[in-house]
């Protein structure tokens, strides 16, 4: 049975969401609720986020640890979200993963709903084999020991294209493609894994973001085309100024903002 947050667990003193016993039984509301004061927080724009990021790991908060909290959150909201929608349980999962950090998040996010019981498909979509930081390499490297993940490498738009054969069957889709947004035009293979999540959109598939819909800037909310269009995104340690902007809060669609970790010495924001 999904429960919702008590309003003890909204306060400082809540546990971080890979330290969180109770994250995975809570419903959308719940989440919101144990994450209230994240969410209170004043909204910053992706170079503050970086900086605060950076301040943190100077601090001794290993990256590794500010992407499991990261992608716990991830995981637990897709999960509330896929348990609402009546989807939960249909089919696997995808997780399309750019190769850097926000990939990373995926990855995170993958394991974790493996481990609450959902099959999954985690995909890096890269041309590179590998992905391209040590934190998102090194949990990339923990799928392999998942047996309810089967891990996929798309380096092509006809990777992508076969991939999106039967995506109504997905409970969700999550987005962890590129997380502080593009300028420019997106190239392949994003541009088709983009394509390939607007799609399931209009087969009735959820869409979870990873901190920002993919082509959404988290500072201005300018974007550019192809763009992800998001059901529900999960943003991390503050809200963001790009997403209160009327552009990338339509795009956005449903925010959680979710604690990670940064302490309050790296925050300037």
């Amino acid at each position: 049975m999904r429960t919702t947050s008590t309003p003890a667990a909204a306060d400082e003193t809540s546990p971080l969401p890979a330290d969180d016993s109770g994250l995975f039984e809570l419903d959308l509301r719940g989440l919101r609720r144990r994450w209230a004061s994240a969410a209170a927080r004043g909204a910053i724009g992706a170079e503050a986020l970086a900086g605060a990021d950076k301040r943190a790991q100077a601090l001794g908060v290993p990256g590794r640890q500010l992407m499991e909290h990261a992608g716990t959150a991830v995981a637990a909201a897709a999960k509330a979200l896929a348990e609402a929608t009546g989807r939960w349980g249909r089919g696997p999962i995808l997780v399309l993963a750019g190769p850097g950090n926000n990939g990373g998040d995926g990855f995170v996010a993958a394991r974790q709903l493996a481990r609450a019981g959902a099959s999954v498909v985690a995909v890096l979509v890269s041309t590179a084999a590998r992905p391209s930081t040590p934190d998102a390499a090194r949990n990339w490297d923990r799928l392999d020991a998942e047996p309810k993940v089967n891990r996929v490498q798309a380096s092509s738009p006809r990777e992508l294209s076969m991939l999106a054969q039967h995506i109504e069957r997905a409970p969700v889709v999550v987005d962890a493609l590129l997380g502080t947004g593009v300028r420019g035009v997106l190239r392949d293979p994003i541009r088709s894994a983009v394509e390939l999540l607007l799609r399931a959109r209009t087969k009735g598939v959820p869409v979870v973001a990873v901190d920002t819909p993919t082509a959404v800037d988290l500072s201005s909310g300018d974007a550019t085309e192809p763009v992800v269009r998001a059901d529900l995104t999960v943003t991390f340690h503050r809200p963001k100024t790009g997403l209160l902007t009327r552009r990338g809060a339509a795009l956005a669609g449903k925010v959680l903002v979710a604690p990670i970790g940064i302490p309050r010495e790296a925050d300037r924001g």
